[in-house]
């Protein structure tokens, strides 16, 4: 999640989107949830999300906006998409109705969820404070990756394309040569940060960006958001140490690290930048001999 954007104009338009998406799904907002804490902006006012009283009773109505000429692609249907492609067993919200509008520029996308009644970990993608999180937390967010890693689909949430202009480019302060091309592909959800994950109960929010990357591109991102808080970083590294200490993932690692670096340069989660190029190094230095930390 992220903080309600300094434009009251996007504010006041975003919020009047919200109003015609729940009389198109049949969806009330909860009393009280206008510009409360549990009004769920997206970045830079992109999305907005509410609780809601609708249909299928408890509810959560997301409202997406695109300019008109560049609405749909990948994050346009990623979550109709991920309805019908993930097992149900995936720990989520089912989604249950959509609906797509356009006005004058302005495209909107309105989707109603079930409630998820567990919050977040964090409120921001990146962590600030420890996350005190039970082992049967971890061992279904093991299996929950494990099962996507098996799902077919077309999707691609990582481009090799993007590799190879990239990551030369962000993580040329290293002294050693930064391959590009990853040991293999898997489905990854692609956006794996702690505001997308709940607890105590797991729910994997927010699937619009998933689909094809490297493999264990999950794992890596989310110990990147964990970096400002060495104790938790080195509990993602133990609990998801199958793929973080394979050649796999340390590799998706540094893909995530070129990317955040970028986002960086844009003034997104600038306290991270130190922790990622130290971690990019520790990762390049590491002999084939060195033993992993991990269980």
């Amino acid at each position: 999640m992220f903080s309600e954007p300094d434009d009251p104009e996007v504010v006041a338009r975003m919020r009047t989107a919200h109003a015609v998406a729940g009389g198109a799904i049949g969806a009330v907002p909860e009393a009280g949830a206008v510009g409360s804490p549990r009004e769920a902006w997206g970045w830079r006012g992109r999305t907005l999300g509410r609780p809601v009283a609708g249909p299928y009773g408890p509810g959560w109505t997301r409202v997406v906006h695109s300019p008109a000429d560049k609405a749909g692609g990948k994050l346009w249907t990623g979550p109709e998409d991920a309805e019908r492609a993930l097992s149900p067993e995936m720990p989520r919200p089912h989604l249950h109705l959509v609906r797509q509008w356009t006005e004058d520029r302005d495209a909107y996308r309105a989707e109603l969820y079930d409630r998820v009644d567990t919050g977040a970990v964090s409120s921001t993608p990146v962590l600030v404070k420890a996350a005190d999180l039970p082992a049967a937390w971890w061992k279904e967010l093991r299996n929950a990756l494990v099962g996507l890693t098996r799902v077919r689909t077309n999707r691609v949430a990582v481009r090799q394309a993007y590799l190879d202009r990239a990551m030369p480019t962000y993580l040329s302060f290293l002294d050693v040569p930064v391959p590009t091309v990853p040991p293999a592909w898997s489905t990854a959800h692609g956006d794996l940060h702690w505001a997308n994950l709940t607890a105590p109960d797991l729910c994997i929010l927010d699937w619009e960006g998933w689909g094809l990357a490297p493999v264990g591109y999950d794992a890596a991102l989310l110990h990147a958001y964990s970096l400002s808080v060495p104790e938790t970083a080195e509990q993602v590294r133990r609990e998801l140490s199958n793929v973080l200490d394979s050649d796999a993932g340390r590799f998706a690692e540094l893909v995530v690290i070129t990317e955040l670096l970028q986002s960086a340069q844009r003034g997104d989660n600038t306290e991270l930048v130190p922790a990622l190029r130290q971690r990019a190094k520790e990762i390049a230095h590491r002999r084939p001999a060195d033993k992993p930390t991990g269980r």
